[in-house]
């Protein structure tokens, strides 16, 4: 059955607003084992389930003989490849305690190592590739509009190093500048790790805070400087009671890279095992302009994945990549004068900028919305 619209059902809501149509529907992620349901009324032609739990009358054969189709369950893993939205920090941090680390973002990642991260067995990486589409799929509904009001984002991202410690200034610059921007309407994804990467979702959780209380929850967080440091978390915790009223931002972290502390900022996070769709993903989405705060081997392999894409116009537009650091990119790595060669009369050589000034920053980001290449 062709379908030329197919419709995503993600709650119990609204999968029974559908009155039993649901040909040409992805049913995702749902439990109907409690729910009462005539189920011999409904119409499956076409319907696809995706890791959902059913009573025992409806068996697979019923459901297939209905023209439906099902992606079973995979046993005995401690995620779910089927999830129907993005993690939450307190998901991610369920069972963690300062004296032990029993999170389930620890659980996932002992598994990944136990199971030989990119060598997995065939059922493995299947289950991988199948939880990072449904990654995928959660993100696309953020930032579409169907989870949060406000329509469609406009995405700025931000990366750095992930080893910068609270009290550099790199990091209290990358807090403003993605204060400064969401404030503005724009919507801050990052890395997810620490670092700058939590610099830039704290900026954007700190939206609705005043000068005062900003330069407060710097202090407090400059006490324990790196992850590594005692009371990293619980510092981070403390900023998160003491600023309620905090604003949405997104972090694309991965498992792939080892286990650090959950970036405890970001109110959605889009945690993959795949590092090269992670990295290709959160530069696809950063339509609005990415900024780069000093980093290392990792920012620098960012940097130049973002150049092609405003190269060959991957995405149809160019968009901004903004420099935060004259010093790292002008002189000791020399990568912005190198970028500004590379785009030499093609259109994306007027959206590169470089300064240490957030308002600057702010302001080109502004000033240059993505739009398509007049001259390539």
């Amino acid at each position: 059955m062709k379908c030329a619209v197919v419709r995503e059902l993600d709650s119990l809501e609204a999968f029974l607003r559908q009155k039993g149509q649901l040909h040409c529907a992805v049913i995702q992620g749902l439990d109907f084992i409690d729910v009462e349901i005539n189920w011999d009324r409904l119409d499956f032609n076409g319907a696809v389930f995706l890791g959902c739990h059913f009573p025992k009358e409806v068996t697979a054969d019923f459901l297939l003989n209905k023209g439906a189709v099902i992606f079973p369950n995979f046993p005995k893993l401690p995620y779910n490849p089927y999830r129907n939205r993005l993690y939450s920090r307190d998901e991610l941090m369920k069972g963690w305690t300062e004296q032990d680390d029993r999170s389930l973002d620890k659980k996932i990642y002992d598994h990944f190592v136990d199971k030989g991260k990119s060598k997995a067995n065939i059922l493995e990486s299947l289950a991988q590739r199948l939880h990072d589409h449904a990654i995928d799929d959660g993100v696309r509904d953020l930032l579409g509009g169907r989870i949060e009001d406000g329509g469609v984002k406009k995405v700025v991202g931000i990366m750095g190093g992930h080893s910068t410690g609270r009290d550099d200034q790199s990091y209290e610059k990358t807090v403003r500048v993605a204060r400064s921007l969401s404030q503005k309407g724009y919507f801050i994804a990052s890395g997810g790790g620490p670092g700058i990467m939590e610099a830039a979702n704290l900026g954007a959780w700190l939206v609705n805070a005043n000068d005062e209380l900003v330069n407060e929850v710097l202090g407090i967080l400059r006490t324990t400087p790196h992850f590594t440091s005692e009371g990293y978390q619980k510092a981070a915790l403390s900023i998160v009671e003491m600023v309620p009223n905090a604003g949405s931002s997104l972090s694309v972290p991965t498992w792939f890279y080892g286990h650090e502390p959950s970036n405890l900022f970001s109110t959605h996070i889009a945690k993959y095992f795949s590092n090269s769709i992670r990295e290709d993903g959160l530069l696809s989405i950063a339509t609005h302009g990415v900024v780069y705060a000093p980093g290392s081997a990792g920012t620098t392999q960012e940097i130049f994945m973002d150049a092609t894409q405003n190269h060959y116009v991957t995405y149809d537009k160019i968009s901004p990549m903004v420099f935060l650091g004259e010093k790292r990119y002008c002189e000791e790595t020399m990568l912005y004068p190198c970028l500004q060669q590379l785009a030499e009369g093609r259109d994306y050589a007027e959206y590169l900028f470089c300064s240490d000034e957030v308002d600057k920053v702010v302001s080109f980001i502004e000033n240059h919305p993505p739009r398509e290449p007049q001259d390539e």
